[in-house]
């Protein structure tokens, strides 16, 4: 008998993936746990392993096919023996008979569903995936949903068409220089990051405040000690571990920094998950250092190598990517000297940091030359006043100016 591979859970709000790459193809022999295929989600690629070892009888979905949570993938004949005959034996998707376009059947007691009074995480569910209330079979206590319970609503509702508003308009007609062209689809955590960033501009009343930070202090701390700090924790000592506590320190002074907004009400955020960009050939991706306030430097260090190791490799979970409450951007590898960062929802702040650039400062009424780098904070104005991220910045300027409060705690 053909097992049939499904699509595994692939975390929090999460219910679609596409099949970007299937690595067997129908007759391949497999053996447990070797990978299928490779799904790519809103912000990872995760890889369908084999449950069975035997046969693979057919190919359910093609490679660029939307797959929901729970769908099939392809059938496995399990067991070598009369594996071989097993294609032409198990029915083929495309023989199977046509679904009537009917739309799904909602129960009558789906309509006593107390959406308000469900959980948080089924009501941000609910809110995300548009799931309506009328369509869900409530089977928690007193008519509340559970997350099962939108999901198996969201699964027996037909995936609507993309509305072509939301896509750039392709030429009906044949465009001029065609031959000279090339026109590749966009990935799934392409059009994620655009549809996020598009969101950030539409939602968030965003602003960016700048400064400007001598970086000469703590290049010589780091210069004096990075052979040392190399040896004992395993990790070099970088700039980015100095800037996650400086604006930790700030966060702590500042709570809106640290805030989002949440329907009506502002959730202020008593820990610190320090999101750190890193661009990868997919595209940028966020992955979270979680707790950061109670790491030290090493530990800061350590986890931000392995995490951008796992993100150039493609290896990162989705919990890995979730849950942060506040973002660095450090465009300045890359040489940008100046550049307006971009909120990353649901967060309110995000700081930027840039090429360090030998520049004429007064310095004690005399002109010398300082390594300066500059700062820039973009926020939501809608819960954090202007006054707030000045303060911030100057609170992160004052920290990297002057390391040794960082490990004073002033």
């Amino acid at each position: 008998m053909a097992v049939e591979i499904k699509v595994p859970a692939l975390g929090e709000s999460v219910t679609e993936a596409t099949v970007a790459k299937w690595l067997v193809k129908a007759g391949d022999t497999v053996t447990i746990d070797q990978p299928l295929c490779e799904l790519e989600t809103d912000k990872v690629t995760v890889e369908v392993n084999a449950t069975v070892a035997g046969r693979v009888v057919d190919l359910a979905v093609a490679e660029g096919a939307t797959v929901q949570v729970g769908g099939g993938l392809c059938h496995i004949e399990a067991g070598a023996a009369g594996a071989a005959g097993a294609a032409a034996a198990a029915p083929k998707p495309a023989a199977a008979p046509p679904v009537p376009p009917a739309p799904p059947v909602v129960a009558p007691a789906a309509a006593n569903v107390n959406i308000a009074a469900s959980g948080p995480a089924t009501r941000k569910l609910v809110e995300e995936t548009g799931v309506p209330p009328s369509a869900i079979q409530p089977t928690g206590k007193d008519g509340r949903a559970t997350k099962a319970d939108v999901m198996a609503a969201l699964s027996s509702i037909p995936a609507p068409a993309a509305p072509p508003a939301n896509r750039p308009a392709v030429p009906a007609g044949p465009r001029s220089r065609a031959d000279r062209e090339e026109r590749v689809r966009m990935t799934r955590l392409r059009r994620t990051i655009a549809n996020r960033l598009k969101e950030a501009q539409n939602t968030a009343a965003m602003l960016t405040t700048f400064n400007e930070v001598d970086m000469t202090n703590v290049m010589a701390l780091r210069d004096r000690l990075k052979d040392d700090f190399e040896k004992k924790h395993g990790a070099r000592l970088g700039f980015m571990s100095f800037f996650v506590k400086a604006c930790i320190a700030g966060l702590k002074e500042l709570p809106a920094v640290n805030a989002e907004i949440e329907g009506d009400d502002i959730v202020y955020k008593n820990y610190y998950d320090i999101g750190v960009a890193v661009g990868t050939p997919q595209g940028l991706v966020v992955p979270v250092v979680r707790d950061a306030d109670q790491k030290s430097f090493g530990d800061i260090e350590k986890t931000i190598g392995e995490l951008g190791r796992k993100a150039r490799d493609g290896k990162l979970s989705i919990a890995e990517l979730t849950g942060g409450t506040f973002t660095i951007s450090n465009g300045g590898v890359y040489g940008s000297l100046m550049s307006t960062p971009i909120l990353n929802p649901p967060q309110s702040a995000i700081l930027g940091m840039h090429k360090i650039q030998q520049r004429p400062m007064v310095v004690g009424g005399e002109v010398k030359v300082r390594p300066m780098m500059y700062l820039a904070v973009s926020y939501d104005h809608r819960i954090i006043d202007g006054r707030e991220a000045v303060l911030f910045l100057v609170r992160v300027k004052e920290c990297i100016e002057d390391p040794e409060r960082l490990l004073l705690g002033v």
